[in-house]
Formats: C-alpha cells, structure tokens, sequence
C-alpha cells in the first residue's frame, strides 16, 4: 500500500521552495509515496485528511500559519504523521507562532557570513561561507556512513534546545561580536508524541540541495521520519 506525503512549500522566494521540491518528489514517488502538493499550511488544519498524511515535506521560509493550521499540524505528528524540511523551509518558518518553534526545535537566527570588510556590495554571496558540517551520530540510519563534508554556502546560527537529538553540528569561528568559536546543530531529529521531526540546515539553493552529501542526509531523513 502506498504512503501518502504532503509537500507544503511556499513563503519567500529566494529559497526557490518549487524548484527545491521538485528535486525530491522523484524520489519520494519512487519509494512508494503518493504526493499531494500544497502551496499554503490550509491542509493541515483538516484533521480528517491530516490522519491519512505519512510524511509532511514543509518547504515555506518564513510566511505566516494561523493558530487552526499549527494546532492541526502538531496534532498529526503526535499522532504519527513524519515531518521533514531544510533549511529556511522548515527552520525559518511561521516565526509568528511559537507552538511551530516547539515542534520543529531549532529557530534560524542569523547566518553571519563573511566579516564586513570581505563585502561585495548587493552580492548575495556575502552571506556565503565555507565551512564544515560534523557528524556526530555516526550510526544513526540518517547520517551512517555520511563523512564530514564542507560546503559554501549559508551557514546558518540556529537557536535550539536540549530535546532534539543531534546528528551533525556546525562550527561558526570566532570574529566581530563574540570571541570564541560557537557550535550549533547542523542536522537534528525530535520525536514528537508518535511521530518524528527531522530537520537539515544546509539548503539554501539548488547548488547545495545537489551537494550528494546533503541529498543524502535529506532523502534518508524524509524516509525516516514518515509513518
């Protein structure tokens, strides 16, 4: 029998949430998922489908859910239903609600990028950096037999809690304000009642969701977070 996943993706378009989905509903078709497509959270608040729903793919960066729609949301993966996302998609998402911040576990807060003296003026790559993503679950079924890889792109600051369990870490040197190197988490899971929540921050663009390292990470996490 087949899975049913629902791919809500929306909000800012600089994280190109279509064409960021697209590259994965291949895959989830060809490990037995019917996919429904969604451009708005209206979905979650209908309970009677949401209990059908095996994994949810959140890709909205920022935007905006009503209380009815986190409320349905949360209820589904208390009951079992997967939910999965990278980056801004489901890190950045809905900051106006913050039973959506409990759920996920990890909010953005900044991606420093480079100092200021190293700008471009208006380039976007000012906020790009190379730096390195650290397994530290090396025998979880998401992150086994992934090394750690480098990457240039936005390296995000997230803010988190102790709850999720952390798969991979990120590193932010020491510079401007803060005078020692900070780590915060890279990759987490979060078990939520019945259900589980996995989460990657590396994806802001195309060029990274390709990184075959991230793919990786990202089809294995929605795949271990459905139903």
């Amino acid at each position: 029998m087949a899975r049913n996943a629902l791919v809500v993706r929306g909000g800012w378009e600089g994280h190109q949430p279509v064409a960021a989905t697209d590259l994965f509903i291949p895959f989830l078709r060809d490990q037995g998922f019917d996919v429904r497509v969604a451009d708005s959270p209206e979905p979650y608040a209908d309970a009677g489908y949401m209990a059908g729903v095996d994994l949810v793919v959140q890709c909205v960066s920022m935007s905006t859910i009503t209380g009815e729609q986190c409320a349905g949301l949360s209820a589904a993966v208390r009951a079992g239903t997967g939910l999965a996302g990278w980056h801004g998609g489901i890190c950045d998402s809905y900051r106006n609600n913050t039973d959506y911040l409990h759920l996920v576990g990890g909010q953005f807060a900044c991606h420093p990028g480079k100092p200021i003296e190293e700008w471009v003026d208006g380039a976007e790559e000012n906020v790009f950096v190379p730096y390195r993503v650290e397994i530290v679950a090396k025998d979880h079924p998401i992150t086994a037999g992934v090394p750690d890889f480098d990457l240039v792109t936005e390296q995000y600051w997230v803010l988190s809690d102790e709850y999720n369990e952390v798969l991979a870490t990120t590193t932010h040197p020491a510079r401007d304000a803060w005078r020692r190197p900070v780590t915060v988490p890279a990759i987490w899971t979060r078990s939520w009642g019945n259900g589980r929540v996995f989460v990657a921050t590396p994806g802001h663009d195309l060029r990274t969701l390709r990184d075959a390292n991230v793919r990786t990470v990202i089809e294995r996490g929605m795949v271990w977070a459905s139903r």
